[in-house]
């Protein structure tokens, strides 16, 4: 299944029907409407409408795209949605055979929606809803005009349709975490004393968006400070700088953290961060198809617990694909308020994994590294896997520095990549 380019109607879904079926049976649905642009972008086969890309809201109303799927009857699906797309269709049609573009905000999407449902004899069924991406209006409008049909939460059910990732997805997160990683060792090297935290901000902002990645969020944070808001801090000689950024590459996050510091490392520094890899290498080694990721995260606290910074460090792994925390769940409300059911479930290939380490250091600051693991038969492989050790900062020009790229390695003379702007 390739859910990259989308796909003609004679080709039917860009996505495992048979798989929908089943666990639309598991839930008790009998027709899926689906509304979140993550989940109508999968069901479309990576389609996003670019006009509301950044923001739903227009005129007294909002964008509402609504994918309609009938259990078993992939021929009654529908996509309704905004009046602009109708080009988007007459260019790379969509999929389904039933098409309405013709909405600007949720009622009247909504009304459509409920037409649909009437034509394919399902206005009384057991309906699939989004809750959390399903407006009030939207929904009174359905309950209005449904009589007897019955409501089902389907959060979970298009969650596991998603958790296991195709080849192409599997290569979008790779190229994602790739080109974070490059971005933020960039913006670290060209990073000088006396850089402002929102001055880096915005250098990273540009380094991913020259890179084709669509710029979503930067929590930084300098010296011994863990703040990871945007501010006027200034980077001092000696001082540690971490920089933890999801960018976006055709749908899907990279989400990466690495450490920087001005000048050379200390001992002491170098310790610390060789705490924090260890624990992230502890829960590597138990990542394959078929472990649990109860034991990944076992095999984790096991050597945090040993850890001299145990009282101040933090273990955490979670999901993650078109959204940031996204199945498998792993763990309960930590930090993300969600249940973990997934930690005694076994992992399967093509699952994607973000593992991250967090020590809040009283005097050194904010030292973590994140790291995104895919899921393989018989271990994983690693996304973004450069610049794990301290990465100088300075603003020095490509060859001018020397760099490490795992904690605790031996410094040795080494090229940047960078622009001195």
């Amino acid at each position: 299944m390739d859910i990259s380019p989308r796909q003609t109607l004679a080709a039917g879904p860009p996505f495992d029907a048979a798989k929908l079926d089943r666990l639309m049976e598991e839930a008790g649905i009998d027709v899926l409407l689906a509304t979140s642009k993550h989940n109508t972008q999968y069901l479309l086969g990576g389609y996003k409408f670019i006009f509301f890309a950044a923001m739903d809201a227009i005129g007294h109303s909002r964008y509402l795209p609504i994918v309609v799927y009938e259990k078993g009857s992939p021929d009654h699906s529908a996509y309704i949605g905004n009046r602009m797309e109708g080009g988007e269709h007459q260019n790379n049609p969509f999929w389904t055979p039933a098409v309405h573009t013709a909405t600007w905000g949720t009622l009247d999407a909504a009304a459509l929606a409920v037409e649909h449902l009437r034509k394919i004899g399902k206005a009384g069924a057991r309906v699939g809803i989004e809750p959390s991406f399903l407006p009030a209006d939207a929904r009174d409008l359905f309950a209005s005009r449904l009589d007897g049909a019955r409501f089902v939460d389907a959060t979970h059910t298009l969650e596991r349709l998603r958790s296991i990732k195709t080849p192409q997805e599997l290569e979008k997160l790779k190229v994602a975490s790739e080109l974070i990683t490059d971005s933020m060792l960039a913006t670290i090297a060209a990073a000088r004393e006396g850089s402002t935290k929102g001055e880096i901000i915005e250098r990273l902002r540009r380094e991913e968006t020259n890179r084709g990645l669509h710029f979503e969020y930067c929590l930084l944070t300098l010296g011994a400070s863990h703040n990871r808001a945007a501010s006027p801090q200034a980077w001092a000689k000696g001082e540690v700088l971490s920089i933890d950024s999801g960018g976006n590459y055709q749908g899907y996050i990279g989400d990466l953290c690495r450490m920087g510091v001005l000048g050379e490392p200390d001992a002491e520094l170098e310790d610390l961060l060789a705490e924090v890899d260890s624990i992230q290498k502890a829960a590597f080694a138990r990542i394959k198809a078929g472990a649990t990721g109860s034991e990944m995260i076992a095999s984790a606290e096991e050597i945090l617990k040993s850890s001299p910074s145990a009282a101040f460090t933090d273990f955490f792994c979670h999901g993650m694909g078109l959204i940031s925390h996204e199945a498998p769940f792993l763990m309960t409300n930590h930090p993300v308020a969600y249940e973990g059911v997934d930690a005694d479930r076994p992992l399967e290939v093509g699952m994607i994994i973000s593992v991250e380490t967090t020590m809040l250091h009283p005097r050194r600051g904010f030292i973590k590294l994140e790291d995104t693991v895919a899921v393989t038969t018989d271990g994983y492989e690693m996304f973004g896997n450069r610049g794990r050790g301290w990465n100088p900062g300075g603003g020095v020009r490509s060859g001018e520095i020397l760099r490490k790229t795992e904690p605790g390695a031996r410094w040795h003379a080494g090229l940047v990549v960078c622009h001195v702007w």
